[in-house]
């Protein structure tokens, strides 16, 4: 994979508003009957205890669109630690993606999210994503691939919680 030539930041910053409950957010973030509907799919599985594993499966669909563009994926593409669990406030992984050998070699990077309750029944989504010596990984999440098919990163998958928690639709709905 080649990376852009563009600075990338080693720290993202990424903040949603939904018209949403914190719980409702937290178990769209946490639990893969909510993340398979939206963003990349994924079958998150998370031990939600410091210490604990973090861990995201390709679905079937995923795995065979990646397949069909050329692409072989190994059944669990994303891993970390839980190194933080605050229902339904506050989660903080760290974060590595397998599907690519040179993105897999680059170190673990560290996401926290955080969600407030604010007035009306709004509360944000702040998703910071501190990716210190993993330029590659910061392309991809940044969106800094999205013409080449590989999506819009964080802001597209936000994009599409917020859709489909306000709606109950995703975007391939």
């Amino acid at each position: 994979m080649t990376t852009s030539t563009q600075t990338l930041t080693t720290t993202q910053v990424y903040r949603v508003y939904i018209k949403a409950t914190p719980e409702a957010i937290w178990n769209a973030i946490t639990k893969p009957e909510w993340t398979t509907r939206y963003g990349y799919t994924g079958l998150v599985d998370y031990d939600l205890r410091p210490g604990g594993a973090y861990r995201v499966k390709a679905t079937e669909e995923f795995a065979a669109a990646s397949r069909a563009q050329g692409h072989d994926i190994p059944d669990i593409i994303i891993d970390g630690e839980v190194l933080e669990a605050d229902p339904p406030n506050r989660l903080v992984t760290t974060f590595r993606m397998l599907m690519d050998p040179e993105i897999a070699a680059e170190p673990f990077t560290r996401i926290t999210h955080e969600i407030t309750q604010g007035a009306n029944g709004v509360c944000s989504l702040t998703l910071t994503h501190e990716l210190d010596g993993a330029p590659k990984l910061a392309a991809i999440v940044g969106g800094g691939f999205e013409s080449q098919g590989a999506g819009g990163g964080h802001a597209w998958v936000l994009s599409d919680l917020k859709t489909l928690l306000e709606t109950g639709q995703s975007f391939a709905d």
